[in-house]
Protein backbone atom coordinates (compact mmCIF):
# COMPACT_ATOMS: atom_id res chain seq x y z
CA UNK A 1 0.00 0.00 0.00
CA UNK A 2 3.19 2.09 0.29
CA UNK A 3 3.57 4.90 2.79
CA UNK A 4 1.47 7.31 4.75
CA UNK A 5 2.81 9.87 3.06
CA UNK A 6 1.76 8.42 -0.72
CA UNK A 7 -1.49 7.25 1.20
CA UNK A 8 -4.72 8.84 -0.48
CA UNK A 9 -6.31 7.55 2.66
CA UNK A 10 -4.11 9.63 4.61
CA UNK A 11 -4.60 12.55 1.92
CA UNK A 12 -8.45 12.55 2.41
CA UNK A 13 -7.83 12.47 6.31
CA UNK A 14 -5.17 15.30 6.89
CA UNK A 15 -7.35 16.92 4.22
CA UNK A 16 -10.28 16.98 6.11
CA UNK A 17 -8.37 17.89 9.14
CA UNK A 18 -6.94 20.86 7.31
CA UNK A 19 -10.46 22.41 6.33
CA UNK A 20 -11.39 21.85 10.08
CA UNK A 21 -8.76 23.63 11.46
CA UNK A 22 -9.28 26.59 9.40
CA UNK A 23 -12.99 26.44 9.31
CA UNK A 24 -12.39 26.86 13.33
CA UNK A 25 -10.01 29.22 12.82
CA UNK A 26 -12.74 31.63 10.40
CA UNK A 27 -15.11 31.13 13.00
CA UNK A 28 -13.12 32.25 15.90
CA UNK A 29 -12.16 35.37 14.26
CA UNK A 30 -15.33 36.01 13.11
CA UNK A 31 -17.37 35.66 16.88
CA UNK A 32 -14.17 37.68 18.47
CA UNK A 33 -15.23 39.97 15.78
CA UNK A 34 -18.68 40.11 16.51
CA UNK A 35 -18.33 40.14 20.17
CA UNK A 36 -15.46 43.38 20.34
CA UNK A 37 -17.39 45.55 18.32
CA UNK A 38 -20.80 44.79 20.31
CA UNK A 39 -18.58 45.48 23.34
CA UNK A 40 -17.54 48.83 21.57
CA UNK A 41 -21.01 49.52 20.77
CA UNK A 42 -22.65 49.25 24.31
CA UNK A 43 -19.23 51.05 25.69
CA UNK A 44 -19.96 53.85 23.14
CA UNK A 45 -24.26 53.86 23.96
CA UNK A 46 -22.80 54.18 27.58
CA UNK A 47 -20.70 57.18 26.94
CA UNK A 48 -23.41 58.90 25.13
CA UNK A 49 -26.36 58.04 28.08
CA UNK A 50 -23.44 59.29 30.34
CA UNK A 51 -22.74 62.63 28.27
CA UNK A 52 -26.79 63.42 27.85
CA UNK A 53 -27.09 62.92 31.75
CA UNK A 54 -24.01 65.14 32.85
CA UNK A 55 -25.73 67.76 30.01
CA UNK A 56 -29.02 67.30 31.94
CA UNK A 57 -27.46 68.10 35.16
CA UNK A 58 -25.14 70.93 33.51
CA UNK A 59 -28.52 72.61 32.42
CA UNK A 60 -30.42 72.16 35.64
CA UNK A 61 -27.50 73.48 38.17
CA UNK A 62 -25.05 75.74 36.09
CA UNK A 63 -21.43 74.73 36.65
CA UNK A 64 -21.54 73.56 40.20
CA UNK A 65 -24.39 70.68 39.85
CA UNK A 66 -21.84 69.72 37.06
CA UNK A 67 -19.12 69.51 39.01
CA UNK A 68 -20.82 67.89 41.81
CA UNK A 69 -21.91 65.29 39.68
CA UNK A 70 -18.66 64.59 37.83
CA UNK A 71 -16.74 64.66 41.35
CA UNK A 72 -19.21 61.78 42.69
CA UNK A 73 -18.84 60.01 39.47
CA UNK A 74 -14.88 59.96 39.96
CA UNK A 75 -14.88 58.82 43.51
CA UNK A 76 -17.47 56.02 42.88
CA UNK A 77 -14.42 53.46 40.73
CA UNK A 78 -17.13 52.30 38.27
CA UNK A 79 -14.97 48.79 36.30
CA UNK A 80 -15.71 50.39 33.43
CA UNK A 81 -13.60 53.80 34.71
CA UNK A 82 -15.10 56.43 32.88
CA UNK A 83 -13.21 59.71 32.90
CA UNK A 84 -14.45 63.13 33.04
CA UNK A 85 -13.34 66.92 31.98
CA UNK A 86 -14.78 70.21 30.97
CA UNK A 87 -12.72 72.61 28.73
CA UNK A 88 -12.22 75.90 27.75
CA UNK A 89 -11.75 76.77 23.36
CA UNK A 90 -8.44 77.68 24.52
CA UNK A 91 -7.99 74.15 25.76
CA UNK A 92 -7.74 74.77 29.40
CA UNK A 93 -9.57 72.09 31.57
CA UNK A 94 -11.77 73.60 33.97
CA UNK A 95 -13.58 70.21 35.64
CA UNK A 96 -12.69 66.88 35.91
CA UNK A 97 -9.23 64.41 36.14
CA UNK A 98 -8.99 63.76 32.60
CA UNK A 99 -5.80 64.34 31.25
CA UNK A 100 -6.06 65.16 27.43
CA UNK A 101 -6.38 67.77 24.76
CA UNK A 102 -9.21 68.90 23.87
CA UNK A 103 -11.05 67.24 21.61
CA UNK A 104 -13.36 67.86 18.40
CA UNK A 105 -16.89 67.01 18.90
CA UNK A 106 -18.41 63.41 18.44
CA UNK A 107 -17.11 60.22 19.46
CA UNK A 108 -13.32 59.55 19.04
CA UNK A 109 -10.23 57.75 20.43
CA UNK A 110 -8.30 59.84 22.06
CA UNK A 111 -4.61 59.97 24.20
CA UNK A 112 -4.82 60.52 27.87
CA UNK A 113 -2.15 60.28 30.96
CA UNK A 114 -3.23 57.61 33.20
CA UNK A 115 -1.54 58.40 36.19
CA UNK A 116 -1.06 54.97 37.25
CA UNK A 117 0.21 53.90 33.91
CA UNK A 118 1.37 57.21 31.86
CA UNK A 119 0.02 57.63 28.15
CA UNK A 120 -2.79 55.67 27.54
CA UNK A 121 -5.51 55.58 25.08
CA UNK A 122 -9.79 56.18 25.39
CA UNK A 123 -12.69 56.26 23.88
CA UNK A 124 -14.22 59.61 24.13
CA UNK A 125 -17.62 61.08 23.39
CA UNK A 126 -17.30 65.31 23.55
CA UNK A 127 -20.48 67.67 23.40
CA UNK A 128 -21.00 71.54 23.90
CA UNK A 129 -22.71 72.64 26.54
CA UNK A 130 -22.11 76.54 25.95
CA UNK A 131 -20.28 78.28 23.51
CA UNK A 132 -17.53 78.44 25.79
CA UNK A 133 -17.59 75.09 27.05
CA UNK A 134 -17.33 71.35 26.19
CA UNK A 135 -17.99 68.32 28.05
CA UNK A 136 -16.03 65.36 27.31
CA UNK A 137 -16.63 62.00 28.66
CA UNK A 138 -14.24 58.95 27.80
CA UNK A 139 -14.02 55.34 29.11
CA UNK A 140 -10.39 53.41 29.55
CA UNK A 141 -10.67 50.67 26.93
CA UNK A 142 -8.58 48.50 29.16
CA UNK A 143 -11.10 46.52 30.44
CA UNK A 144 -11.84 46.07 26.86
CA UNK A 145 -8.57 44.74 26.17
CA UNK A 146 -8.40 42.43 29.31
CA UNK A 147 -11.94 40.94 27.86
CA UNK A 148 -10.21 40.63 24.27
CA UNK A 149 -7.01 38.84 25.58
CA UNK A 150 -8.89 36.57 27.78
CA UNK A 151 -11.24 35.51 24.90
CA UNK A 152 -8.26 35.35 23.00
CA UNK A 153 -6.53 33.21 25.27
CA UNK A 154 -9.68 30.78 25.94
CA UNK A 155 -9.66 30.56 22.23
CA UNK A 156 -6.44 29.82 21.67
CA UNK A 157 -6.56 26.74 24.21
CA UNK A 158 -9.24 25.65 23.12
CA UNK A 159 -8.52 25.68 19.28
CA UNK A 160 -5.44 23.82 20.01
CA UNK A 161 -6.84 20.97 22.37
CA UNK A 162 -9.34 21.11 19.11
CA UNK A 163 -6.57 20.41 16.64
CA UNK A 164 -5.02 17.73 18.58
CA UNK A 165 -8.21 15.79 18.98
CA UNK A 166 -9.13 16.40 15.23
CA UNK A 167 -6.02 15.07 14.39
CA UNK A 168 -6.36 12.24 16.10
CA UNK A 169 -9.06 11.56 14.62
CA UNK A 170 -7.72 11.90 11.24
CA UNK A 171 -4.90 9.58 11.77
CA UNK A 172 -7.59 7.06 13.32
CA UNK A 173 -9.54 7.71 9.80
CA UNK A 174 -6.74 7.49 7.56
CA UNK A 175 -5.68 4.22 9.19
CA UNK A 176 -9.33 2.85 9.01
CA UNK A 177 -9.61 3.53 5.35
CA UNK A 178 -6.51 2.55 4.31
CA UNK A 179 -7.18 -0.74 6.17
CA UNK A 180 -10.36 -0.85 4.62
CA UNK A 181 -8.77 -0.65 1.00
CA UNK A 182 -5.98 -3.06 1.87
CA UNK A 183 -8.54 -5.99 2.53
CA UNK A 184 -9.91 -5.60 -1.10
CA UNK A 185 -6.44 -4.91 -2.25
CA UNK A 186 -5.29 -8.02 -1.12
CA UNK A 187 -8.45 -10.17 -2.15
CA UNK A 188 -7.97 -8.49 -5.78
CA UNK A 189 -4.13 -10.03 -5.23
CA UNK A 190 -5.53 -13.24 -3.97
CA UNK A 191 -7.74 -13.68 -6.82
CA UNK A 192 -4.82 -12.34 -9.53
CA UNK A 193 -2.58 -14.92 -8.32
CA UNK A 194 -5.26 -17.28 -9.33
CA UNK A 195 -7.96 -17.97 -7.06
CA UNK A 196 -11.14 -16.56 -8.89
CA UNK A 197 -13.17 -18.00 -6.06
CA UNK A 198 -11.86 -15.48 -3.75
CA UNK A 199 -14.45 -12.69 -2.74
CA UNK A 200 -14.10 -9.21 -1.44
CA UNK A 201 -15.00 -9.44 2.49
CA UNK A 202 -18.09 -7.63 3.03
CA UNK A 203 -19.00 -6.38 6.87
CA UNK A 204 -22.33 -6.62 8.32
CA UNK A 205 -22.80 -2.40 8.81
CA UNK A 206 -23.54 -2.71 4.84
CA UNK A 207 -21.33 0.83 4.46
CA UNK A 208 -20.45 2.98 1.06
CA UNK A 209 -16.91 -0.02 1.18
CA UNK A 210 -19.32 -3.12 1.93
CA UNK A 211 -21.31 -2.21 -0.99
CA UNK A 212 -18.69 -1.57 -3.29
CA UNK A 213 -17.60 -5.11 -2.22
CA UNK A 214 -21.16 -6.79 -3.40
CA UNK A 215 -21.07 -4.84 -6.43
CA UNK A 216 -17.19 -6.58 -7.19
CA UNK A 217 -18.22 -9.70 -5.93
CA UNK A 218 -21.10 -9.82 -8.47
CA UNK A 219 -19.12 -8.76 -10.93
CA UNK A 220 -16.21 -11.67 -10.12
CA UNK A 221 -19.52 -13.81 -10.13
CA UNK A 222 -19.92 -13.00 -13.58
CA UNK A 223 -16.83 -13.45 -14.51
CA UNK A 224 -16.13 -16.60 -13.25
CA UNK A 225 -19.70 -17.99 -14.74
CA UNK A 226 -18.07 -16.53 -18.03
CA UNK A 227 -14.91 -18.37 -17.81
CA UNK A 228 -16.53 -21.36 -16.56
CA UNK A 229 -18.72 -21.10 -19.93
CA UNK A 230 -15.74 -20.42 -22.05
CA UNK A 231 -14.17 -23.83 -20.54
CA UNK A 232 -17.14 -25.47 -21.43
CA UNK A 233 -17.59 -24.08 -24.76
CA UNK A 234 -14.01 -24.90 -25.46
CA UNK A 235 -14.49 -28.67 -24.27
CA UNK A 236 -17.14 -29.06 -26.25
CA UNK A 237 -16.05 -27.11 -29.31
CA UNK A 238 -13.27 -29.82 -29.11
CA UNK A 239 -15.70 -32.69 -28.04
CA UNK A 240 -18.09 -31.63 -31.24
CA UNK A 241 -15.78 -31.11 -33.89
CA UNK A 242 -12.85 -34.14 -33.01
CA UNK A 243 -15.60 -36.89 -34.20
CA UNK A 244 -16.30 -34.74 -37.53
CA UNK A 245 -12.86 -34.35 -38.21
CA UNK A 246 -11.45 -37.74 -37.49
CA UNK A 247 -13.89 -38.82 -40.25
CA UNK A 248 -12.93 -36.10 -42.04
CA UNK A 249 -9.47 -37.51 -42.32
CA UNK A 250 -10.37 -40.52 -42.29
CA UNK A 251 -12.46 -39.97 -45.79
CA UNK A 252 -9.89 -38.10 -47.59
CA UNK A 253 -7.08 -40.80 -46.68
CA UNK A 254 -9.94 -43.18 -48.31
CA UNK A 255 -10.07 -40.78 -51.36
CA UNK A 256 -6.38 -40.80 -51.60
CA UNK A 257 -5.99 -44.44 -51.46
CA UNK A 258 -8.80 -44.97 -54.15
CA UNK A 259 -7.14 -42.25 -56.59
CA UNK A 260 -3.60 -43.94 -56.15
CA UNK A 261 -5.29 -47.44 -56.63
CA UNK A 262 -7.04 -45.83 -60.22
CA UNK A 263 -10.09 -45.42 -58.90
CA UNK A 264 -13.02 -42.62 -58.53
CA UNK A 265 -12.76 -40.67 -55.78
CA UNK A 266 -15.88 -38.43 -56.70
CA UNK A 267 -18.22 -39.21 -53.77
CA UNK A 268 -15.64 -39.31 -50.88
CA UNK A 269 -14.65 -35.93 -52.02
CA UNK A 270 -18.50 -34.99 -51.78
CA UNK A 271 -18.85 -36.58 -48.43
CA UNK A 272 -16.00 -34.74 -46.96
CA UNK A 273 -17.32 -31.34 -48.56
CA UNK A 274 -21.20 -32.41 -46.14
CA UNK A 275 -18.60 -32.71 -43.54
CA UNK A 276 -16.42 -29.62 -44.22
CA UNK A 277 -20.43 -27.86 -44.13
CA UNK A 278 -21.43 -29.28 -40.85
CA UNK A 279 -18.16 -28.36 -39.35
CA UNK A 280 -18.77 -24.71 -41.15
CA UNK A 281 -22.27 -24.51 -39.78
CA UNK A 282 -21.06 -25.17 -36.25
CA UNK A 283 -18.96 -22.46 -36.00
CA UNK A 284 -21.42 -20.22 -38.21
CA UNK A 285 -24.23 -21.05 -35.22
CA UNK A 286 -21.68 -20.19 -32.73
CA UNK A 287 -20.90 -16.13 -34.50
CA UNK A 288 -24.32 -16.39 -34.02
CA UNK A 289 -24.76 -16.45 -30.73
CA UNK A 290 -22.13 -14.04 -29.95
CA UNK A 291 -23.47 -11.73 -32.06
CA UNK A 292 -26.83 -11.86 -30.52
CA UNK A 293 -25.09 -11.36 -27.10
CA UNK A 294 -23.14 -8.74 -28.02
CA UNK A 295 -26.28 -6.70 -28.27
CA UNK A 296 -27.08 -4.34 -31.16
CA UNK A 297 -28.56 -0.59 -30.71
CA UNK A 298 -32.68 -0.68 -30.16
CA UNK A 299 -32.69 2.46 -32.54
CA UNK A 300 -32.33 -0.41 -35.65
CA UNK A 301 -35.20 -2.17 -34.38
CA UNK A 302 -38.23 -2.16 -36.37
CA UNK A 303 -42.05 -2.98 -35.71
CA UNK A 304 -42.73 -6.05 -36.33
CA UNK A 305 -46.31 -7.56 -36.97
CA UNK A 306 -45.39 -10.87 -34.35
CA UNK A 307 -49.00 -12.28 -35.16
CA UNK A 308 -48.62 -12.42 -39.29
CA UNK A 309 -44.50 -13.42 -38.29
CA UNK A 310 -45.97 -16.59 -35.88
CA UNK A 311 -48.78 -17.38 -38.30
CA UNK A 312 -46.65 -17.81 -41.69
CA UNK A 313 -43.70 -20.15 -39.63
CA UNK A 314 -46.42 -22.36 -37.98
CA UNK A 315 -48.19 -22.54 -41.52
CA UNK A 316 -44.86 -23.31 -43.01
CA UNK A 317 -43.77 -26.09 -40.60
CA UNK A 318 -47.31 -27.61 -40.67
CA UNK A 319 -46.67 -30.48 -43.02
CA UNK A 320 -43.31 -31.12 -42.45
CA UNK A 321 -44.52 -32.33 -38.73
CA UNK A 322 -47.05 -34.27 -40.16
CA UNK A 323 -44.67 -35.97 -42.28
CA UNK A 324 -43.11 -37.04 -39.42
CA UNK A 325 -46.02 -38.06 -37.63
CA UNK A 326 -46.98 -35.23 -35.17
CA UNK A 327 -49.93 -33.20 -35.13
CA UNK A 328 -49.73 -29.27 -34.89
CA UNK A 329 -52.21 -26.82 -33.13
CA UNK A 330 -51.86 -22.95 -33.07
CA UNK A 331 -53.37 -20.27 -31.23
CA UNK A 332 -52.40 -16.82 -32.19
CA UNK A 333 -53.50 -13.55 -30.99
CA UNK A 334 -54.35 -10.83 -33.67
CA UNK A 335 -52.61 -7.62 -33.39
CA UNK A 336 -49.12 -8.42 -31.73
CA UNK A 337 -46.68 -5.94 -32.34
CA UNK A 338 -43.23 -5.43 -31.23
CA UNK A 339 -40.00 -3.16 -31.47
CA UNK A 340 -37.64 -6.10 -32.73
CA UNK A 341 -35.81 -7.82 -34.98
CA UNK A 342 -37.52 -9.81 -37.44
CA UNK A 343 -35.07 -12.14 -38.36
CA UNK A 344 -33.92 -12.69 -35.20
CA UNK A 345 -37.27 -13.39 -33.88
CA UNK A 346 -38.33 -15.74 -36.42
CA UNK A 347 -35.20 -17.54 -35.91
CA UNK A 348 -35.94 -18.04 -32.54
CA UNK A 349 -39.40 -19.31 -33.04
CA UNK A 350 -38.22 -21.81 -35.42
CA UNK A 351 -35.47 -23.00 -33.26
CA UNK A 352 -38.30 -23.83 -30.51
CA UNK A 353 -40.55 -25.70 -33.63
CA UNK A 354 -37.65 -27.78 -34.61
CA UNK A 355 -36.78 -28.49 -30.58
CA UNK A 356 -40.00 -30.11 -30.44
CA UNK A 357 -39.96 -31.86 -33.91
CA UNK A 358 -36.60 -33.24 -33.02
CA UNK A 359 -36.73 -34.49 -29.44
CA UNK A 360 -40.14 -35.94 -29.61
CA UNK A 361 -41.41 -39.17 -30.73
CA UNK A 362 -44.35 -39.98 -33.24
CA UNK A 363 -47.63 -39.28 -32.46
CA UNK A 364 -46.68 -35.97 -29.86
CA UNK A 365 -49.33 -32.97 -30.50
CA UNK A 366 -47.29 -29.26 -30.59
CA UNK A 367 -48.98 -26.28 -29.44
CA UNK A 368 -47.91 -23.20 -31.08
CA UNK A 369 -49.82 -20.03 -29.13
CA UNK A 370 -49.16 -16.35 -29.35
CA UNK A 371 -50.96 -13.76 -27.08
CA UNK A 372 -50.50 -10.61 -25.83
CA UNK A 373 -50.05 -9.95 -21.66
CA UNK A 374 -50.18 -7.46 -19.39
CA UNK A 375 -46.91 -6.11 -20.34
CA UNK A 376 -45.48 -8.61 -22.71
CA UNK A 377 -46.07 -10.49 -25.41
CA UNK A 378 -45.85 -14.06 -24.77
CA UNK A 379 -45.01 -16.97 -28.09
CA UNK A 380 -45.21 -20.51 -26.68
CA UNK A 381 -44.25 -23.75 -27.91
CA UNK A 382 -45.35 -26.89 -25.95
CA UNK A 383 -45.44 -30.87 -26.86
CA UNK A 384 -46.53 -33.61 -24.88
CA UNK A 385 -43.00 -35.28 -25.37
CA UNK A 386 -40.55 -36.96 -22.76
CA UNK A 387 -39.94 -33.22 -21.58
CA UNK A 388 -37.08 -32.30 -20.00
CA UNK A 389 -36.06 -33.48 -16.30
CA UNK A 390 -36.44 -30.62 -13.54
CA UNK A 391 -32.81 -30.73 -12.60
CA UNK A 392 -31.76 -30.02 -16.24
CA UNK A 393 -34.08 -26.86 -16.88
CA UNK A 394 -31.24 -24.54 -16.68
CA UNK A 395 -28.75 -26.62 -17.98
CA UNK A 396 -30.47 -27.15 -21.51
CA UNK A 397 -30.11 -23.14 -22.25
CA UNK A 398 -26.44 -23.14 -22.41
CA UNK A 399 -24.27 -23.83 -25.37
CA UNK A 400 -23.33 -27.38 -26.36
CA UNK A 401 -26.01 -28.47 -23.64
CA UNK A 402 -27.51 -31.75 -24.06
CA UNK A 403 -29.10 -34.46 -21.83
CA UNK A 404 -27.08 -37.35 -23.33
CA UNK A 405 -23.55 -37.80 -22.56
CA UNK A 406 -22.51 -39.80 -25.80
CA UNK A 407 -23.66 -36.55 -27.79
CA UNK A 408 -24.40 -38.64 -30.37
CA UNK A 409 -27.48 -36.90 -31.44
CA UNK A 410 -28.27 -34.37 -34.82
CA UNK A 411 -27.76 -30.84 -33.37
CA UNK A 412 -24.69 -29.23 -31.46
CA UNK A 413 -27.15 -27.81 -28.97
CA UNK A 414 -26.93 -24.36 -29.42
CA UNK A 415 -30.75 -23.67 -30.44
CA UNK A 416 -31.59 -23.26 -26.91
CA UNK A 417 -29.14 -20.99 -26.50
CA UNK A 418 -29.72 -18.75 -29.31
CA UNK A 419 -33.02 -18.31 -28.11
CA UNK A 420 -32.41 -16.71 -24.95
CA UNK A 421 -29.67 -14.40 -26.15
CA UNK A 422 -32.99 -13.24 -28.92
CA UNK A 423 -34.98 -13.00 -25.83
CA UNK A 424 -32.83 -11.04 -23.72
CA UNK A 425 -31.61 -8.60 -26.66
CA UNK A 426 -34.95 -7.43 -26.71
CA UNK A 427 -35.26 -7.26 -23.26
CA UNK A 428 -37.19 -10.78 -22.59
CA UNK A 429 -36.79 -13.93 -21.40
CA UNK A 430 -37.06 -17.47 -22.14
CA UNK A 431 -39.15 -19.90 -19.53
CA UNK A 432 -38.29 -23.93 -19.72
CA UNK A 433 -41.10 -25.82 -17.36
CA UNK A 434 -42.20 -29.40 -17.76
CA UNK A 435 -46.28 -29.83 -18.16
CA UNK A 436 -46.15 -33.40 -19.29
CA UNK A 437 -43.82 -32.66 -21.69
CA UNK A 438 -41.69 -29.44 -22.63
CA UNK A 439 -43.28 -25.71 -22.36
CA UNK A 440 -40.65 -23.26 -24.19
CA UNK A 441 -42.04 -19.47 -23.66
CA UNK A 442 -40.50 -16.11 -24.99
CA UNK A 443 -41.94 -13.02 -23.54
CA UNK A 444 -40.99 -9.49 -24.76
CA UNK A 445 -41.83 -6.41 -23.44
CA UNK A 446 -44.42 -4.55 -25.49
CA UNK A 447 -43.33 -1.60 -27.03
CA UNK A 448 -46.09 -0.88 -29.74
CA UNK A 449 -49.51 0.41 -28.34
CA UNK A 450 -51.74 -0.70 -31.14
CA UNK A 451 -51.75 -2.87 -33.97
CA UNK A 452 -48.86 -3.62 -36.23
CA UNK A 453 -49.43 -2.55 -39.83
CA UNK A 454 -51.96 -5.31 -41.70
CA UNK A 455 -52.38 -7.10 -38.75
CA UNK A 456 -55.74 -6.52 -38.40
CA UNK A 457 -56.26 -8.99 -41.46
CA UNK A 458 -54.98 -11.75 -39.13
CA UNK A 459 -58.06 -13.64 -37.55
CA UNK A 460 -57.33 -15.75 -34.79
CA UNK A 461 -57.35 -19.73 -35.50
CA UNK A 462 -57.17 -22.83 -34.16
CA UNK A 463 -56.19 -25.23 -37.12
CA UNK A 464 -54.93 -29.35 -36.73
CA UNK A 465 -52.76 -30.85 -39.99
CA UNK A 466 -53.48 -33.56 -40.44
Amino acid sequence: MGSWRTSAAYRIAFANFIAFAAGLALLGVVVFAAMHTSFSRQLDATMRDEAQTLVDEYRVGGNQNLADAIAEREASGTPTRMLYAVFTPDGRRMLGGLQAQRPPLGLHSISFIDPNGGPDTARAIAVDLSPRERLVVAADQEWLERIDDTVIAVFGVAFIIACIVALAGAAFLGAYLRQRLRTISGAAETIIAGDIRQRMPVGPRRDEFDQVAVTLNRMLDRIEGLMENLRQVSSDVAHDLRTPLARLRTRLEQGVLQRAQGGDAGAVIEQSIKQVDEVLSLFAAILRIAEVESGQPRDSFAPVDLSALVTDLAESYAPAIHDGGRELFWSVEPGLAIDGDRELLAQAVVNLIENSQRHTPAGTIIRITAVGLDRTVCVQVEDNGPGVPNADLHRVVRRFARLESSRNTVGYGLGLNLVSAVAALHGGRLMLKNTGGLCAAIEIPKTLTNKAPGAGNHQRKTERVR
